[in-house]
């Protein structure tokens, strides 16, 4: 293979692919040549059939496309301090966030009323983490705010919902911080985010964007 492009493929002996396949290729710079080196290998060496209506090469850079792939959306942006460049932007995807949404619903929904509290913050905590140990790469905090009172936003109708008088925080305590007492743990926390290892090259520095002012809505209602 030529030198103009850079792509890594696995050849290693036994391997096998499920069929129907999406296979997504990386490079540099996309020649005809490389067109044709990948469909010899896909097509000759592992017997595999492309769907070329359905195969098209998206430019990831200054002014083109944007690209969703494993639930992130790689695309190029303005900078946010205003400089006369772009930056490429990776973050959590529109439908990534979506589902997170349908599946804190599906856990705090009216079939957990009677879901002991102290429990039912420590499912959702196992469940946070992981999401978010996931979506740690490039700039999720957006996403991350979004998920943050989108769950404190749940677990106030929860209580409310469980509650056969009007519920309401002790006096002088504000919701968020009332719900934060039963052990929340919140995905834009001081200690997260700080800048991976996987995110030292010259585009991502870290996962914090200062301040935020609350998101739209990518979903429906609580």
């Amino acid at each position: 293979m030529s030198g103009d492009a850079q792509v890594r493929f696995c050849e290693g002996l036994g391997v096998r692919f499920p069929g129907p396949t999406h296979l997504v290729i990386l490079a540099r710079e996309w020649t005809g040549a490389l067109t044709g080196w990948v469909e010899s290998r896909l097509e000759g060496k592992f017997g595999l059939e492309i769907n070329r209506e359905k195969t098209r090469v998206v430019e990831v850079k200054p002014g083109g496309e944007s690209l969703d792939f494993l639930g992130y959306t790689f695309r190029w942006d303005r900078d946010r301090q205003g400089r006369p460049h772009q930056y490429l932007n990776v973050m959590p995807s529109a439908k990534a966030v979506a589902r997170e949404r349908e599946k804190l619903k599906a856990l705090t929904d009216a079939s957990q009323s009677h879901t002991p509290l102290p429990q039912l913050v420590d499912r959702l905590n196992r469940h946070l983490r992981g999401w978010a140990n996931y979506f740690s790469y490039g700039y999720p905090r957006g996403a991350w705010w979004e998920i943050d009172w989108f769950v404190r936003a749940r677990l106030q109708v929860h209580l409310q919902r469980r509650s056969q008088r009007p519920y309401r925080p002790p006096k002088g305590v504000g919701w968020y911080p009332h719900i934060q007492s039963f052990g929340l743990e919140l995905l834009n926390l001081p200690t997260r985010g700080k800048r991976p290892v996987h995110a030292q090259g010259d585009f991502f520095w870290r996962a914090g964007c200062g301040k935020s002012a609350r998101p739209v809505r990518r979903g429906e209602g609580l």
